[in-house]
């Protein structure tokens, strides 16, 4: 899918690939949702799906966190308070950590509604407000929203269907 350049491609393109992803979430078992044999973040570590879906979770309120702050005229630490951009593997064990207590079921009502609240984000703002200034240095809000929202959840999707044929599934 092209790099979504408009509100209205924005939309189809998160609405598109968390529809996918989250069949693929769907179709595991619950009891091997903590199992950490999915590919990690971090180079040669191992995560679990749930530690999959804490981190998309992390990254979609980091985006709200992110549009509140700058909307109060508060200053925003990118990519998060105590993080920098080149410590993005400690940031994603601090998403695991963040979600290590509940449960699979409650995981996924929490990325839905992640992903609805962004949505409704999008929603009001105006194609001007997403694409047409800078938001974040060089990049748009558009394209802020879509690195951290649809990019991974098609890069999540691709790395659980591998996980899925290497655990034998169908």
């Amino acid at each position: 899918m092209a790099i979504p350049s408009n509100k209205e491609e924005l939309i189809i393109a998160i609405e598109s690939n968390y529809k996918k992803l989250k069949a693929e979430i769907n179709s595991i078992p619950e009891d091997l949702s903590d199992v950490k044999t999915l590919e990690g973040h971090s180079k040669g570590t191992e995560m679990s799906v749930k530690n999959l879906i804490s981190y998309l979770i992390g990254w979609g309120e980091l985006v709200l966190k992110w549009i509140s702050k700058k909307e109060l005229n508060e200053i925003v630490d990118f990519p998060e308070t105590g993080y920098k951009w080149n410590e993005l593997g400690k940031l994603a064990q601090k998403f695991y950590q963040d979600y290590e207590h509940e449960d699979f079921g409650e995981l996924k009502l929490k990325l839905d509604s992640t992903v609805k609240n962004i949505l409704i984000l999008i929603s009001s703002k105006s194609n001007d407000q997403l694409y047409g200034i800078s938001w974040y240095e060089k990049y748009t809000l558009g394209r802020m929203i879509q690195l951290n929202t649809s990019s991974p959840y098609a890069n999540a999707r691709l790395r659980l269907r591998k996980w899925k044929k290497e655990q034998g599934f169908k």
